[in-house]
């Protein structure tokens, strides 16, 4: 007997535009849209985004079930068309057995004893902008984290000098796309990509500029016959079972994904961990006291990880807070039942971790930032697709493990010397594009901390 399902059109939703839709209330404020969604017409919320249909799901359950259909919820969208013109079909975008080839291909370099050889890495960038940060002294510690990740994610990718001219290429171009992608956004990727506006002409040549580089590279890796132990040189060696290895076109694409995947979430995050500490002095003082207690006033290792327990807490509650990724979309490729609902063929499908993450059914206080909840593996007893911020299901951010102690040795290394008070003034703004930013930095005083010996 076949299923009988309900129209999504009998479930409540906000008020629509009759021709825009729901595209201007989103593109205006799209993280309070989302989360007025949730909370005023529940987990299943029917929109209409131009003149497509969509629907913000808000069940870990249902999320759960769509990230897994692979097949039926395709990275189709809009936003993933755009995303495209700048990664290419990397890890991050594309689909199938094509995706399956890939991952297959990129998974060992990211085997855990590989990652770990990174650690020294890390920290040796960090000490090294510590010696640009003095007492009292002004900065944009937004940018500051995004300079730092970079550095390191193309040292780890092409063993390239991080202060190298050609490593500002690539921040030029990953600048650009966010303000493009953002742009996009707002406009509610009506205007196709290719249309020569102004600020597309900008991204296009930034990403040219990038591209030269990265090929390049390439090149001269696959005439050199040393290799360097650089994340480049390891993916020019896997081969797949027939023994073919990837193009330089599925390496350009590779590789732009791990410098937009690798660089963009850590940067952010502790961007907005510093936000957070600055705003919050109880849990910046439990910070010092691990980091006293356990480094010393020495530089942090790999061994310290398992040690900095507050630490890691800190990043969690960090990222939940202010996610990577706040959105996560998928089209429907064929009518889908959905908990009795059909959920129409075409459809664009909308997951939040910024929705998710600010549910007080799992997160008592929501808006505070309580890194001490992750206490007593919290992580592990939440539902899944609750806590998501690097993705969930079978397309799990492969990169996981190498950004999670990215950000603690750099938080553990900068926080051991410094700490960071708010500029008086600011607006502190979160700007969703294809990560979490914010729209104009922000920006600290620095005050030099001195150890408190036992």
């Amino acid at each position: 007997m076949p299923t009988i399902t309900q129209s999504l059109n009998t479930l409540p939703r906000p008020k629509a535009h009759w021709l825009l839709g729901h595209s201007g209330q989103f593109s205006q404020d799209p993280l309070q849209f989302l989360i007025d969604c949730e909370q005023q017409h529940g987990d299943i919320v029917p929109l209409r985004l131009g003149l497509s249909p969509a629907c913000l799901i808000s069940r870990p359950e249902y999320i759960e079930e769509i990230l897994k259909e692979r097949l039926v919820f395709i990275k189709n969208t809009p936003g993933w068309r755009a995303i495209r013109t700048l990664v290419g079909t990397g890890l991050l975008t594309s689909e199938g057995d094509f995706w399956a080839k890939q991952r297959r291909l990129t998974q060992p370099i990211f085997h855990q004893q590989r990652i770990s050889g990174y650690a020294s890495l890390m920290v040796q960038a960090t000490e090294q902008l510590l010696t640009t940060w003095q007492d009292e002294a002004e900065r944009d510690v937004h940018q500051d984290m995004m300079q730092l990740t970079l550095g390191i994610v193309t040292q780890t990718i092409f063993n390239v000098d991080i202060a190298g001219p050609e490593t500002q290429k690539i921040a030029h171009a990953l600048d650009l796309s966010m303000e493009w992608f953002s742009l996009q956004q707002k406009q509610g990727f009506l205007i196709p990509p290719n249309v020569p506006l102004p600020a597309t002409r900008r991204y296009r040549a930034a990403v040219v500029e990038m591209d030269r580089f990265i090929y390049q590279l390439i090149q001269q890796r696959r005439a050199s016959p040393e290799a360097s132990g650089d994340l480049l040189s390891m993916l020019l060696q896997v081969e797949d079972e027939d023994g073919s290895r990837m193009s330089d076109r599925q390496l350009r694409d590779e590789l732009a994904t791990l410098m937009l995947a690798g660089h963009e979430t850590t940067a952010n995050a502790l961007a907005w961990t510093w936000m957070l500490l600055a705003q919050n002095p109880a849990a910046e003082k439990c910070l010092w006291q691990e980091l006293d207690t356990v480094l010393a006033g020495r530089a942090p290792t790999m061994a310290d990880l398992s040690c900095l327990t507050y630490t890691q807490q800190v990043i969690k509650e960090s990222m939940r807070l202010y996610p990577p990724v706040v959105l996560i979309a998928r089209s429907v490729t064929q009518d889908y039942a959905l908990d009795g609902y059909t959920i129409p063929q075409n459809s664009v499908i909308l997951m939040s971790p910024w929705v998710m993450h600010r549910n007080q059914d799992y997160f008592p206080e929501p808006d505070r930032f309580k890194p001490e909840r992750w206490q007593g593996d919290l992580e592990k007893q939440l539902p899944k697709c609750v806590y998501l911020p690097f993705g969930e299901g079978p397309r799990i951010c492969i990169g996981k493990s190498f950004a999670q102690m990215e950000a603690v040795l750099i938080l553990a290394t900068l926080a051991q010397h410094y700490q960071v008070r708010l500029v008086e003034g600011q607006t502190i703004t979160p700007l969703p594009s294809i990560t979490l930013r914010p729209k104009t930095g922000i920006h600290v005083q620095l005050i030099q901390r001195h150890r408190q010996v036992a």
